[in-house]
């Protein structure tokens, strides 16, 4: 069961929403701890899918909560933490985006580091209680160099925040003029990358600056270096012992500005970057997330230009994981995230993106989400970028009755029994004019 998305789809693309999934429209075109067991599902006794069977997903739309506290539509969820709490990017009344936090039914507006200004924009995420969150958001302040580099759709300095309580603080840059906070561990860690503010005319437009790979702890910024030979980097997630995984590369092979373009996967274990392979394309490589376990996921290009899933461990290196299937529609594949359980989720597509379908991944096996969740459910799931220990999937949807993005969380409920979950599932559901028509209203000079 397929869904198509709007042309071109980098109407999607902002930071962390599909923050890997443009990476997989692109990945083929760039230039070129302790040991970890292999990626099983724990005994923990938290959902059907942890027993090796099909398990079935209760799946809620965000809207009704997030149009109570002021929104009227979304960007994405980014995060959910193991109490079921959520933290993502919402569209204002006035066609911004604010981040926002969502627990137990209720939404709260976050705001910007300039307030509730509705000019400025910002996201959210993080895996702590609820009250702790990373942030991304514009200040009042011009970009001198216009780069948008946070890809918040405007020109204005982006910076990195921390959100605790109630109260939204900025964080230091590495010299340059723009860093962005992704995410936080448990331990509050705050991950991302920061601009140095040395200029170099060969980035990829319409970056100018190099940038660095960064994390943040008690208010204080650390560089990660990038790999030997590179110059730029980015990181994208973070565990709970000190390890982060991004990309590595070359200023003008390696890109952030709302999606993550990189040339080298790599990881960094307590400060130190470690390369982890590639699976033999001439294309880019990506390392999308990691768990406690240090078991990595990401995206590679394969020998054939097509972009696979890998996982790795210290143990047995890089694995490619495949494609959903043979068809041209499953031909790019990236995931999100992986949970202390070995559960991973991502979207499959085709080389155009626009096909796409959020897949749901554990023993060595893919499914697609959409065939778990109820026969009567009106959301198709397109894009899954989060996965906590419960099993719990947020991500974006499109609605089947009014073909509107709304944002989700799905929630194991057991095994999947006779009729009552869609189960597999052919054909495609097609994105109609009108809701290309209400993406280029929400989005404007964002698209991409």
């Amino acid at each position: 069961m397929r869904t198509q998305l709007p042309t071109p789809v980098q109407a999607f693309t902002h930071p962390r929403l599909l923050a890997r999934l443009a990476a997989a429209a692109s990945l083929a075109a760039v230039a070129g701890c302790t040991d970890s067991p292999p990626l099983t599902t724990a005994t923990a006794p938290v959902a059907a899918a942890s027993r090796g069977v099909t398990p079935a997903y209760a799946i809620r739309d965000l809207q009704g909560d997030l149009g109570a506290a002021g929104f009227v539509g979304v960007f994405g969820v980014f995060d959910v933490n193991n109490a079921g709490d959520v933290a993502g990017s919402a569209v204002t009344t006035a066609g911004g985006q604010h981040a926002f936090r969502w627990s137990q039914g209720q939404a709260l507006d976050i705001g910007t580091l300039g307030g509730f200004d509705p000019m400025l924009n910002s996201q959210a995420a993080g895996r702590t209680s609820g009250r702790v969150l990373s942030i991304v958001s514009d200040i009042t302040t011009l970009d001198p160099l216009q780069e948008d580099f946070c890809g918040l759709g405007s020109t204005y300095i982006c910076r990195a925040a921390v959100w605790r309580d109630g109260v939204m603080l900025p964080l230091p840059t590495l010299g340059g003029n723009n860093a962005a906070a992704l995410t936080m561990n448990t331990n509050g860690q705050l991950i991302g990358l920061a601009e140095d503010g040395v200029l170099d005319n060969s980035c990829m437009a319409p970056q100018q600056s190099h940038f660095q790979a960064a994390s943040w702890e008690n208010g204080a910024i650390r560089k990660l270096d990038p790999l030997p030979g590179d110059e730029v980097a980015m990181a994208l997630r973070n565990n709970d012992n000190d390890q982060i995984v991004g990309t590595s590369g070359l200023c003008s092979n390696t890109f952030y500005g709302g999606f993550g373009i990189g040339a080298h996967a790599v990881l960094w274990d307590h400060g130190s970057p470690v390369a982890l392979g590639s699976l033999g394309g001439a294309g880019g490589s990506l390392a999308a997330g990691i768990n406690n376990r240090g078991d990595v996921i990401g995206a590679s290009s394969a020998a054939d230009g097509t972009l696979h899933p890998f996982l790795w461990t210290k143990a047995s290196g890089m694995r490619d994981l495949g494609l959903l299937s043979a068809d041209p529609a499953d031909a790019a594949n990236t995931p999100f995230q992986v949970n202390n359980r070995g559960q991973m989720v991502g979207s499959s597509c085709d080389a155009t993106l626009t096909f796409c379908r959020g897949y749901l991944w554990q023993d060595g096996a893919f499914q697609d989400i959409n065939d778990l969740i109820p026969a009567s459910a009106n959301l198709y799931v397109i894009v899954p970028l989060t996965i906590n220990d419960a099993g719990q999937i947020g991500g974006l949807a499109l609605d089947l009755t009014t073909f509107d993005l709304r944002a989700f969380v799905a929630t194991p409920s057991g095994n999947a029994v006779g009729g009552a979950h869609r189960g597999p599932a052919a054909g495609s559901v097609p994105l109609p004019a009108t809701a290309r028509a209400q993406l280029r209203r929400q989005l404007g000079p964002r698209r991409r």
